[in-house]
C-alpha cells in the first residue's frame, strides 16, 4: 500500500530528490510496497503509518519485564531481548537482532530494521531506522529516517518543528527548494552517515549518503554525499 501522487506532483519532488539517493531499502523489511525507492523521502514519513495499519502484534507472546510498559500493536522479534523498563507504544515494529536498551520510550509509528540499536533514555516517534541503524545514547528522534550504518553519537537530536511552527521546506542536492506541506519533519539520514555527540539536526536536515556532522554542530539544509557538516 502506498500514497497516490499526482504525476506532474510527483515528478517535481523526484527529479531532483528520490528516497533510493539517500536510502536501499533492505530486502529484510516486509514493507517495501509502503517505500517506493522512486518516491520522495518526505513521502516515506506519511508511509510508516501506512505499513503498520495491518499490522498484527505478538506482545501477549513475549516474557515482558515488569518494568516495560507495552501497549497497542506492537511486533518485537523474538531474537530481541526487552530491557528490564522502558515505554512501547504501538504501532511498532521491531525486527530481528535489535538491540533496546533501558530507558527506551517509543512513542509509535516506529519500524527497526534488523540489527538496530534503540538506546537507553532515547525517544522514537514515527520514524524509519534502517538496517543496523544505531542510536545508543540520550537521543530523539521523531518523524525522521536514519539509512542503514547510520549511527548518532550521544545526545543527538532530530528536531522535528521550527520554532515558528511553520511548514518545513527541503533543499535538495541542487539547491531547489521543496514543499512538503509538513509542519513535523525531522532529518532524513543517507546511508553510512554519522553523526558526533551533542550535535543537533534541524527539521528538514537531510545528510547525504557517507556524510558526517561533527559534535556538537547545529546543522540545518542538506549535506552533500561524503561531505563533512562543521561549525
Amino acid at each position: 500500500m502506498y500514497f497516490e501522487v499526482h504525476p506532474a506532483i510527483n515528478l517535481l519532488f523526484t527529479v531532483h530528490m528520490e528516497a533510493s539517493e539517500l536510502f536501499d531499502l533492505p530486502d529484510s523489511l516486509p514493507f517495501e510496497v509502503a517505500f517506493s525507492g522512486s518516491a520522495s523521502p518526505w513521502q516515506w514519513i506519511a508511509s510508516i503509518s501506512v505499513a503498520l495499519e495491518d499490522l498484527s502484534g505478538n506482545k501477549d507472546d513475549l516474557k515482558c519485564p515488569i518494568g516495560l510498559e507495552m501497549e497497542g500493536p506492537v511486533f518485537i522479534h523474538p531474537s530481541v531481548k526487552l530491557p528490564a523498563y522502558g515505554s512501547i507504544k504501538g504501532p511498532v515494529y521491531i525486527a530481528e537482532d535489535c538491540e533496546l536498551r533501558p530507558g527506551v520510550f517509543i512513542r509509535g509509528n516506529v519500524i527497526a530494521a534488523t540489527g538496530s540499536v534503540l538506546g537507553n533514555s532515547c525517544e522514537f516517534k514515527n520514524c524509519l531506522l534502517l538496517e543496523n541503524a544505531k542510536v545508543p545514547h540520550f537521543s530523539y528522534v521523531g518523524d525522521s529516517i536514519l539509512g542503514n550504518n547510520t549511527h548518532l553519537g550521544a545526545g543527538v537530536v532530530c528536531s522535528n518543528l521550527r520554532l515558528d511552527q511553520a511548514e518545513v521546506k527541503i533543499k535538495d542536492f541542487s539547491g531547489k527548494v521543496h514543499d512538503t506541506g509538513l509542519r513535523k519533519l525531522g532529518a532524513f539520514l543517507g546511508d553510512f552517515s554519522e553523526v558526533g555527540c551533542n550535535a543537533v539536526l534541524n527539521p528538514g536536515t537531510v545528510l547525504g549518503r557517507r556524510s558526517i556532522v561533527l559534535p556538537t554542530v547545529s546543522n540545518g539544509g542538506t549535506v552533500a554525499h561524503g561531505q563533512v557538516a562543521k561549525q
